[in-house]
């Protein structure tokens, strides 16, 4: 990994790490629905304009079933979830909770393939279990109206993210953009008929708004062309340092940003998620092969 890469590593990490303050900004305001679908349909929209500027097919005739299926469980379901935990956790949190995304995924493909867990991965779950609970066991935010329920949206959403990738795997080959283009706008049709059920409860503002556009043209169409990249330039083995750096950033942007507070457990919390994670993985800093990549759109 060359110093151009290095830094578009932690540049997406940086990136994806902001959905969480951006989804904590505007979700109280616009609430779950409408704030997904601006975030889908900015996405859908700046991913159409990259696709006419480098000439990509999205063939949509050919892999409409497969853009609606991975819009569903990629994009659209959790989305909506992470924007309902929002309302209620912290930043710091959400970024947490979703770095266990890998490890629902080994658990996934270990069911799927009939097969026994190894006793790393095994090892690996329980820490990642317990960094969940030592995070919101010790967290304030917990503490809220409403916080149970807003915990188990978000680790649904991450373990969305863990079905969709395998999915991908056994899905029909569709080449990294068009997933990413096609899904968006799959997903910007699939939300539509929550909006009615979650009205906005309040009028947003240039920077809910802002937040909103952020959330769809940065952390969705701007970082998939740089993870893209990233997998292209380094293989996804490196590419999935990302899962690790992701919660880091998330909770440095919501201590910034939004003043929230972070206490031994949140820090303690994160590592042993992340402890969990590498060996769920089988990530090793020295370039051991990772067992289970994030999804491209997992964010």
């Amino acid at each position: 990994m060359n110093t151009a890469n290095l830094l578009r590593l932690i540049v997406l990490a940086a990136i994806w790490g902001s959905s969480f303050l951006f989804m904590r900004i505007a979700a109280p305001v616009l609430g779950p629905a409408v704030l997904i679908e601006y975030r889908v349909a900015f996405a859908a929209l700046f991913l159409a304009i990259v696709g006419v500027i480098l000439k990509k097919r999205l063939d949509l005739a050919a892999n409409w079933k497969h853009y609606l299926i991975l819009g569903f469980i990629n994009s659209a379901l959790p989305f909506l979830l992470f924007a309902f935990a929002a309302r209620t956790l912290s930043a710091s949190v959400l970024s947490v909770l979703n770095a266990t995304a890998p490890m629902w995924g080994a658990l996934i493909g270990a069911l799927w393939a009939r097969q026994a867990i190894a006793a790393k991965q095994m090892l690996g779950l329980v820490l990642g279990t317990c960094g969940v609970a030592l995070l919101v066991g010790f967290d304030d935010v917990t503490a809220r109206p409403g916080a149970p329920l807003a915990i188990a949206a978000a680790l649904l959403a991450a373990f969305c993210y863990s079905v969709a990738s395998t999915y991908a795997r056994s899905a029909k080959t569709v080449e990294p953009y068009a997933n990413a283009h096609g899904s968006m706008w799959a997903a910007t049709v699939l939300v539509i008929p929550a909006l009615p059920f979650f009205p906005a409860p309040a009028t947003a503002t240039p920077g809910i708004m802002g937040a909103a556009l952020a959330l769809g043209v940065l952390c969705s169409g701007i970082a998939y062309i740089m993870y893209f990249k990233l997998i292209q330039q380094v293989g996804p083995t490196s590419a999935l340092t990302v899962t690790f750096l992701s919660p880091l950033f998330g909770i440095l942007w919501g201590v910034l940003f939004l003043s929230e507070h972070v206490g031994w457990y949140t820090i303690a919390g994160a590592a042993v998620v992340i402890a969990g994670t590498a060996l769920v993985t089988g990530f090793t800093p020295f370039g051991a092969r990772a067992i289970v990549a994030p999804s491209p759109t997992s964010k």
